[in-house]
């Protein structure tokens, strides 16, 4: 096994610093993207006259057969290497021999590094969009399958007003469209560069890219049609921003939080409390001791997992916040927590996919929570205001009325009406006023919202 460096010093590393400092357990995830950034460098070698024609197609065809590998799973990283870039330089040498070392040629690991991880970033982003969007057909469709149901809405955590559930849960589709449109900003300003060096540049031609297609075939050559490789603009600016990494997993931990909040919604509707919901039992969990238990686990680890991304992105801050300019070995350690944010938040939207579609609504249960007369307490504050009373003083009055109904143990509809005109207002009509203990009016009276159910968004861009 050989590194990438070591002509300056007489002695090995120690074996300690070795397992402290190697990242391959871990980096061995971006071995496809270092292998194309490889060979769009050899490409750029060639183009530059630092290989030949006949090498850069041998070099080409050594780096092709490694990546033929990767598909297969045959791929098995050297754990003794230090990092993935090592391991597939070696690789590398193993097949086309010393020819492998030119392939280093003004080349640091400092930029392979933002390549290869900027490119991974590119591709996970289009999955997690991909898998937003499919959670969200699914909780449409679980809308549009309940689309008469009106459940109480909740400020507080207390019934608050009745809303139809289908906007209940198109509430969570408008935030998982913000995490869309939010990702799909982050992906389109995810530049892909090229010739940073270790810091200061490098002598190549900085069109990488440009007028190589000649010797790069299949899936590097549609890459570069479909990815523009960009020159530095700053090279030190390059190997030593992490600021898409952070943008990236602050994003995760937006989309998780959303994720959360769903779940615990779900948690609560499966309560003996207020029983709205029936989960599959497939996606539940017993208990060891408690025979009757059916408990919601995975929309608790859902929950749970939120503080990892959030621990995530606070450790990726914490890193970087002291760091001169520019590279310091520090930045390795960004890899485990963006690595671990897009596998949890990947794993979240899947799951929750699969536990949504069996949700089943208990409507005998919710038609109970909607017998609670203060739900409408609202309706009956606007229908003193329509019939002349300024809102202040309705909303004084309704007030009133409910502390009465309460201190009474007594219902709104049953107060007879000469009480309600003589304590509370001349202006009711009792028979008007029972009508508004309606959930279908009371909903269908709220003229300002628009209900824009629009999925376009959920179809992602190339």
């Amino acid at each position: 096994m050989s590194k990438l460096w070591g002509g300056r010093f007489s002695k090995k590393t120690d074996k300690l610093v070795e397992e402290f400092s190697k990242s391959i357990h871990y980096d061995n995830k971006l071995a496809e993207y270092d292998i194309w950034g490889s060979m769009i460098h050899v490409g750029a070698l060639f183009k530059s006259r630092y290989l030949t024609r006949d090498d850069a197609n041998k070099l080409l065809v050594g780096l092709k057969e490694i990546a033929d590998e990767l598909d297969p799973n045959k791929f098995i990283y050297d754990p003794n290497c230090e990092d993935i870039h090592t391991d597939i330089q070696n690789k590398l040498q193993n097949k086309v021999g010393d020819l492998g070392l030119k392939l280093h040629t003004a080349r640091s690991r400092n930029d392979q590094v933002v390549f290869a991880t900027k490119f991974y970033c590119k591709f996970k982003i289009k999955e997690i969009q991909e898998a937003i969007g499919e959670l969200v057909h699914t909780i449409n469709t679980l809308a549009e399958e309940n689309k008469g149901i009106i459940i109480p809405g909740f400020t507080h955590l207390q019934h608050a007003q009745p809303v139809y559930l289908k906007d209940y849960l198109w509430a969570y589709i408008e935030m998982l469209k913000r995490d869309t449109h939010r990702l799909q900003y982050i992906a389109e300003n995810l530049k892909i560069t090229m010739g940073a060096g270790a810091l200061a540049g490098t002598p190549l031609d900085p069109n990488y890219g440009q007028g190589i297609k000649e010797i790069l075939t299949g899936k590097v050559s549609e890459l570069l049609q479909k990815f523009k490789i960009e020159a530095v603009s700053n090279s030190l600016d390059t190997v030593s921003d992490r600021d898409f990494i952070i943008e990236i997993i602050a994003a995760l931990s937006i989309v998780a939080m959303h994720l959360s909040r769903l779940s615990e919604d779900l948690i609560l509707w499966t309560t003996k409390e207020f029983d709205f919901i029936e989960l599959d039992e497939a996606f539940c969990t017993g208990s060891s001791l408690m025979p009757q238990k059916k408990n919601p686990d995975v929309l608790e680890l859902v929950r749970g997992y939120t503080g990892r991304l959030y621990g995530n992105l606070v450790s990726v801050l914490t890193m970087m916040k002291g760091l001169p300019l520019t590279y310091n070995r520090d930045m390795q350690l960004d890899k485990e927590p963006l690595f671990n944010s897009f596998e949890i938040v990947s794993k979240e939207l899947k799951v929750l996919k699969g536990l949504i579609a069996t949700i089943k609504f208990n409507e005998k249960k919710i038609a109970g929570h909607l017998e609670d007369e203060s739900l409408y307490a609202t309706d009956l504050v606007y229908y003193l205001v329509q019939k002349g009373v300024s809102f202040k003083q309705a909303h004084t009055i309704i007030g009133e009325l409910i502390s009465y109904s309460l201190n009474n143990d007594i219902k709104i509809k049953d107060v007879p009406e000469d009480i309600l005109k003589e304590k509370f207002s001349d202006k009711i009509i009792k028979k008007e006023f029972n009508q508004l203990f309606n959930a279908k009016k009371s909903v269908d009276s709220k003229l300002s919202v628009k209900r824009d159910y629009d999925l376009n968004i959920f179809k992602t861009q190339e």
